[in-house]
């Protein structure tokens, strides 16, 4: 028999900063489907950078959505005495199909189509009013609640000084993103087909995932760190001057390691030139050396 989350139980089953719940309520039909839904409205904080003239629900949040969903179902199967972190470990084959708007309201649906004693994937989609809006394979693992070690290595090459690329000044006049979803703080260097961004970790930010005891980066929020970090380079390129890039799909992204306050993430992106105004780039992210995500994803590069 199908059980109707109440807030409480929400709130407990997914313990997300205020700004970073993205199910407004959700129903678990089964122990391998489940849905939820979602009122959007000009008020989410998200929409108030992503794009401030012409506000669309970010992609990666869509992503977020379908995972806080799929936790709902995996969690008593990984980690019934709730201490581990339920995590997103692999995105497949994720196409963002319609922009949500505000004014929408969307439904979140997952349904489990494998599972090891330590992973559960799923088959996940969102939908409005218009149809289809995502679709994504998820799978999800438990790792240990864990805490840095040590303070962050500081001072490295991607640090910004005279020969950065580009600051944050720089970025906003090549990407339409605004706070709170501005999401890279340099362009390191530039070269060629590849570039290297930076974005440095606070705990003041709005979308640290889990409680206050426990804050670590949403997994998502990796990959659209890494799509800002490609789309600034792209349209740094003279042919590209005024247009815009959107994100179009996800073909694979790996978590390999949690990031926490006062990282440093460095984006390492490929994205060779295309013939049109579709492109594919691949990349990854490191902390102190160490790869904590990897991603190969398409964009579109459209006028403005």
């Amino acid at each position: 028999m199908s059980h109707i989350l109440n807030r409480a139980e929400l709130d407990a089953a997914l313990p997300y900063s205020r700004s970073l719940r993205l199910l407004d309520r959700a129903e678990i039909i089964d122990a391998t489907h489940a849905r939820g839904v979602k009122g959007l409205t000009i008020n989410e904080l998200f929409f108030q950078g992503h794009f401030p003239d012409h506000p669309i629900m970010p992609g990666v949040l869509q992503v977020e959505a379908m995972k806080q969903l799929c936790e709902l179902l995996a969690r008593p199967k990984l980690d019934p005495g709730s201490e581990k972190d339920v995590y997103l470990q692999l995105q497949e084959k994720i196409k963002f199909r319609k922009p949500n708007l505000p004014g929408d309201r969307i439904l979140v649906e997952a349904e489990e189509v494998s599972a090891e004693a330590d992973r559960i994937t799923y088959a996940t989609k969102v939908s409005s009013k218009g149809g289809v809006t995502c679709e994504a394979k998820l799978t999800l693992a438990v790792r240990p609640l864990s805490a840095p070690a040590a303070l962050p290595a500081l001072w490295n090459e991607f640090d910004k000084d005279e020969t950065t690329a580009a600051d944050v000044s720089g970025i906003a006049k090549m990407v339409p993103h605004r706070f709170p979803f501005l999401l890279i703080d340099n362009l390191a260097r530039i070269e060629g087909d590849r570039v290297f961004a930076t974005k440095n970790l606070s705990v003041n930010e709005p979308f640290f995932a889990k409680a206050e005891s426990y804050a670590v980066l949403p997994d998502s929020i990796m990959s659209e760190i890494m799509a800002q970090s490609g789309c600034a380079s792209v349209l740094s390129r003279p042919e590209n001057q005024g247009k815009i890039g959107y994100f179009m799909s996800i073909e694979r992204a790996e978590s390999f390691a949690p990031v926490y306050p006062g990282d440093q993430l460095v984006c390492d992106i490929s994205l060779p030139t295309g013939r049109g105004r579709f492109g594919k780039g691949s990349g990854r992210i490191t902390v102190d050396g160490k790869v904590v995500f990897e991603i190969t994803m398409m964009f579109a590069i459209v006028d403005a």
